[in-house]
């Protein structure tokens, strides 16, 4: 709307349009909040997946050390066995 236009409107018509201007700016206000709040879970949510994919990788890595020993043990019997055979063999 112009200012010649504007100039031209009566007290009435100016007051509505202030009226529908605050409703427009109210309901701005709360689909800003609205899309703060999903900002903020989303955010949240990535923190938490990072959080995750790290307890992730420390958990491989536990995985990793406990298949070693496994594979450890396994050979160590296995030597054991070897020898007790050899053992049995010789004896």
């Amino acid at each position: 709307m112009t200012e010649k236009e504007l100039r031209k409107l009566k007290r009435i018509e100016i007051l509505e349009l202030l009226l529908e201007q605050s409703r427009e700016n109210e309901r701005l206000k709360e689909q800003l909040a609205e899309m703060n709040k999903k900002l903020e879970d989303k955010e949240i949510a990535i923190k938490e997946s990072g959080s995750i994919a790290e307890a992730a990788l420390k958990l491989n890595g536990i995985f990793e050390a406990a298949q070693k020993a496994a594979d450890q043990y396994l050979e160590n019997l296995k030597n054991q066995t070897d020898q007790n055979n050899q053992g049995d063999i010789d004896g």
